[in-house]
Order: structure tokens, then sequence, then C-alpha cells
């Protein structure tokens, strides 16, 4: 469900599997602790793996994403299939969080 993996002032999450409420709540503690022990301003969100994404694990992303704007960082995107990418257009969270094809694009984009 879930990797981390800090490259210095950003975090990258892992996602894997299907995203839904069996595992926001699992999900929300893990990258919350993660932001925590880690203390990164940016967050990148890898969907490369993901199936399924519903409206619960939606929320845990919109919860992160108000918690790195609040300290001026920013959330963004990488590998998102397209079943997924049409759930994060129709939430609106592609208008706040932009996409990149790689890790190491968003990296020197944001890192």
């Amino acid at each position: 469900m879930l990797t981390v993996d800090n490259r210095g002032n950003t975090l990258i999450a892992r996602l894997s599997g299907e995203l839904d409420l069996q595992v926001a709540d699992e999900l929300r503690t893990r990258l919350d602790r993660a932001l925590d022990e880690t203390g990164t301003a940016n967050l990148i969100f890898n969907l490369e793996a993901v199936s399924f994404l519903d409206s619960s694990c939606l929320g845990v992303i919109l919860g992160r994403y108000r918690r790195i704007s609040g300290g001026n960082g920013e959330m963004v995107f990488v590998s998102v299939p397209p079943g997924v990418r049409r759930v994060l257009e129709l939430s609106g969270l592609l208008r706040i969080g932009r996409e990149y094809a790689t890790e190491e694009e968003a990296l020197a984009e944001i890192g």
C-alpha cells in the first residue's frame, strides 16, 4: 500500500493496490508519521501501482496537501495510470497538484 523515500526536502510516497475505505486510516497515519519523522516540505505521490482510488483516500491526499501547502511546500503526482488520473481530474486534485511522468522529473522541478 505505501512505501516512502526521503530525498532531501521531499518525501516520495509510492502507493500501490486498491486505495479505499479499508486502508484510508492506515494510509493517513503512515503518511503523517513519515512527514513528522522527515520534516520534509514537499510530497510526491507516485501512483504507478495504484489500481483503484476512492473518495476516502482522495480525502487523505487532500489532507496531506493542506498540511504541505501550509508549510509552503508542494504536492505533485507522478506515473498516474489513466483510470486513476480520471478520478484525480474529477476531484480537482490535478488543479492543485501538478503531474509529472517520473519521480526524477518531479524532483528536478520541486526538490
